[in-house]
């Protein structure tokens, strides 16, 4: 795997996770939110960054099935960090780890 490879399927899981935030904070704000700070998008930025390393040890190595139920696992975790999230934060986060692994498997995969 090289480095341009990985920066490659990095950069739309990035701008998924930050769009896909923005929406979701919007859903569940009830419409009215502050536009996000830089905190947000380095978070955001990261977030893409450990799912893009993982899903590149994921699809180089271990296999190429399943991986819709790999991300849809890290989604509910990734809401469970969050102290007993709503039912509608717990569908996004699962809906936002899905689509990044599906764009991570075109362009890993």
């Amino acid at each position: 795997m090289t480095l341009g490879r990985l920066v490659l399927a990095w950069l739309p899981v990035a701008a998924w996770f930050a769009i896909a935030g923005w929406v979701a904070h919007r859903l569940i704000g009830g419409g009215a939110s502050p536009p996000p700070g830089a905190a947000t998008f380095a978070w955001t930025a990261i977030e893409a960054l450990v799912t893009t390393l993982i899903a590149s040890l994921w699809f180089d190595s271990l296999g190429h099935g399943g991986w819709w139920l790999l991300f849809g696992l890290f989604g509910v975790l990734a809401a469970g960090l969050t102290a007993r999230p709503a039912f509608i934060a717990l569908v996004i986060s699962i809906t936002r780890y899905i689509a990044a692994g599906a764009i991570l498997s075109w362009r890993l995969g």
